[in-house]
């Protein structure tokens, strides 16, 4: 380990050792959220409705084989696809990065993937890579560190990759990825700047691979329904307002950690949690923004913000006439939420982008249309979910059909553009005016099938 430490850059360096030191509350974290550790057993992908079940076999040992479903895609003729698949029809997939989100949420999310697996683990750790390549059934031979990544070429079993890594890494994994010709789902935000950007989608392009950015929420069924309610007069009338907020307060005790350094994160609180309102405004609406007017705060001698921003509010301007209200905060009491306000009622995500329990609100006018009397507030139920799960099987339906998915590149860079637009306004205190861009849905690919999305 300390030999493969020493090979490393600065940045994989910095990695490695954040990575070592969060092993165990990685593992803790995974622990608390899967149903592995409760039965101390190894997982078993092929559990029912998305649960994970035991095996009942000690922890030490690999499961049996099992038989997955195959994918339901009309299509018997495999010649024609991109890719070829195995006798289990799933679309192979490398985990790049297995830190916390990996650990607590996409690895676990396996379970309740219908189409993709996971083949492959790229860490620094490879004793860490070990342990949970055991916990997922990947061979010792799907194992990679950041030096031999490039060798996953030669591996028949990973059709693509998932980047989890720092946001600074994610331009040079998408772009060794695309030469070893495997496709990629790269982690929001995409990358630290536009150029950056421009590289992934141009290196995926001459590869004629595919590049899709993990933006969770425009998968998620709860969010589209409200996507459609904003989009039909008849529900909530003329959209005028949109009020967002991503806040959070981050751990005093880890001031070094990657996020706080600029070089890797790019930013704070808005490239990290900001980014949701920016991205579902733009998702809700179909629209892009003409113009926006931000300004940033951070609390004098606060260790955790020396170099990132705290908070950042801003507004964005649509053709349509919509004015969105945004707020962001990296020292605040969790606060995901929004709320759409047309003429005739609002709809409202409260929480909106947590992994889970979300709720959706709306509220109309009742029999009774007095200004005084209250309005009617419905309730709106509908099953949960896995976000990971919808978003990995809309990109493994992409790899299989060769469409285009619904957030490619060109949507990752969209969003870094309005980002340097935001920073450019809070450094000059005047808004900044964007390119005006009539087309509806502009930087979207083929939207999601109606089985993930509804």
């Amino acid at each position: 380990m300390i030999d493969e430490t020493e090979a490393l850059g600065d940045r994989r360096r910095f990695l490695l050792y954040a990575g070592q030191g969060a092993v165990a509350a990685g593992m803790l974290g995974l622990a608390a959220n899967s149903a592995w550790a409760q039965t101390s057993s190894v997982p078993d992908r092929a559990g029912v409705a998305g649960s994970i079940e035991g095996t009942g076999q000690p922890a030490t040992q690999l499961p049996k084989p099992i038989t997955l479903p195959h994918m339901q895609e009309g299509k018997t003729d495999k010649t024609d696809m991109p890719v070829q698949l195995g006798r289990d029809q799933r679309v192979g997939i490398a985990v790049v990065g297995i830190g916390r989100l990996s650990l607590e949420e996409i690895l676990p999310a396996f379970a309740s993937s219908k189409r993709c697996k996971v083949t492959a683990l790229v860490s620094g750790d490879r004793n860490k890579a070990l342990r949970v390549a055991q916990m997922y059934s990947v061979p010792e031979s799907g194992i990679y560190n950041y030096q031999n990544f490039d060798q996953i070429r030669e591996n028949p079993d990973v059709h693509a990759v998932y980047i989890v890594l720092p946001n600074s890494m994610h331009h040079e994994f998408t772009v060794r990825a695309a030469k070893a010709g495997k496709h990629v789902l790269c982690e929001k935000p995409m990358a630290n700047s536009v150029k950056e950007c421009q590289e992934m989608i141009d290196a995926c392009a001459q590869a004629n691979r595919l590049l899709m950015v993990a933006y969770r929420i425009q998968y998620e069924p709860m969010n589209h329904q409200v996507m459609r309610w904003t989009r039909e007069a008849k529900t909530l009338g003329t959209i005028k307002l949109i009020d967002m907020a991503n806040c959070q307060n981050q751990s005093k005790e880890n001031v070094d950690q990657w996020r706080h350094k600029k070089a890797m994160a790019g930013g704070g609180a808005l490239p990290d949690i900001g980014l949701y309102c920016l991205n579902t405004a733009r998702f809700l609406l179909g629209e892009e923004p003409v113009e926006v007017f931000a300004s940033l705060y951070s609390t004098p001698g606060d260790p955790r913000f020396k170099e990132v921003e705290e908070a950042m509010l801003w507004q964005m301007r649509f053709p349509s006439g919509v004015r969105v209200q945004c707020t962001t905060s990296y020292a605040t009491f969790n606060s995901k939420r929004y709320r759409v306000i047309g003429e005739q009622g609002w709809a409202e995500m409260d929480p909106a982008f947590s992994y889970r329990n979300l709720q959706l609100k709306r509220s109309r006018l009742g029999e009774d249309t007095s200004e005084f009397t209250a309005p009617v507030i419905e309730q709106i139920n509908a099953p949960e979910k896995n976000q990971f799960a919808l978003e990995m099987d809309h990109f493994a339906e992409c790899v299989v059909t060769g469409k285009k998915p619904y957030t490619p590149g060109e949507e990752g860079l969209q969003d870094q553009r309005i980002m340097e637009a935001l920073y450019e306004s809070a450094r000059t205190g005047r808004p900044v005016r964007l390119d005006e861009i009539k087309e509806q849905d502009a930087f979207r690919g083929t939207p999601p099938s109606q089985e993930g999305s509804s």
